[in-house]
């Protein structure tokens, strides 16, 4: 009895030493290569738009192209897998129920969100005004919802979401025309949207090579065919995909 279960915990730590090292992380960054433009100034605070208290409380900028100026990192950039791999992380396989999608002083947070299909939306409205959502996907039931004042965790709208898009899509707010943001619908978990200094991370990615998918609302495709090589573990931060400005411009 004792020879058995010492050859049952060996083939455990066996088979969990396997399986472990059949999963990678990769960080990354989307940079730009030249000087970082000026942050464009849609209204400025005290502005007599609508809603002003709310909408004009602070000085308002455009949000399609943000730079961090210290890094010239890129936010807002999705790198993702064009297609589901054969095998995932089972850690994501089954994701949170629940994705949240805010607004803060006329402001969609965060403004590029990753869903992953099945999910939910749960749009919540964190200002003492009136805001309405207006999704415009390609495959699933685009919405166009109102969301009250003052909508807490727990009490917001919900959008299903029932399958993959093929590319990222707008969402915007009609009483406040600029308020815009983009969501991306994966069938998978292997997505990312880059932060305010323009870093990613994808975790648990199957062992072996990848082709990312690199995108950006001003510039629609960045890079078709981000080619990645996934090790066990923590791989090292991947070389700086550096972005003209030219191509944000359109």
């Amino acid at each position: 009895m004792k020879k058995i279960a010492q050859l049952c915990l060996c083939s455990l730590v066996l088979t969990s030493s396997t399986f472990a090292a059949d999963w990678g992380t990769i960080k990354g960054k989307i940079v730009l290569k030249d000087a970082v433009p000026k942050p464009v100034l849609l209204h400025a605070k005290g502005a007599n738009i609508k809603d002003s208290e709310t909408c004009a409380a602070t000085d308002v900028y455009k949000d399609d192209l943000v730079v961090d100026e210290d890094t010239k990192g890129i936010a807002n950039v999705f790198v993702f897998l064009a297609k589901a791999p054969k095998s995932i992380h089972p850690d994501a396989a089954n994701p949170e129920p629940k994705v949240i999608f805010d607004q803060e002083n006329c402001i969609f947070k965060p403004h590029a969100l990753v869903v992953q299909a099945g999910q939910t939306v749960e749009v919540l409205n964190s200002d003492p005004v009136a805001h309405n959502t207006h999704t415009y996907p390609l495959r699933n039931q685009g919405v166009n919802i109102l969301v009250a004042p003052n909508t807490e965790k727990g009490n917001g709208v919900d959008v299903p979401t029932a399958t993959r898009e093929s590319l990222p899509h707008e969402v915007k707010c009609d009483f406040h025309p600029w308020m815009k943001a983009v969501w991306l619908v994966v069938d998978h978990p292997y997505a990312a949207a880059t932060n305010e200094k323009g870093e990613f991370t994808i975790k648990n990615l199957p062992v072996g090579n990848h082709s990312f998918r690199i995108w950006h609302e001003r510039a629609g495709w960045l890079d078709r065919k981000y080619n990645v090589t996934v090790k066990a573990g923590d791989n090292a931060e991947l070389k700086p995909v550096e972005v003209e400005l030219a191509q944000l411009e359109g």
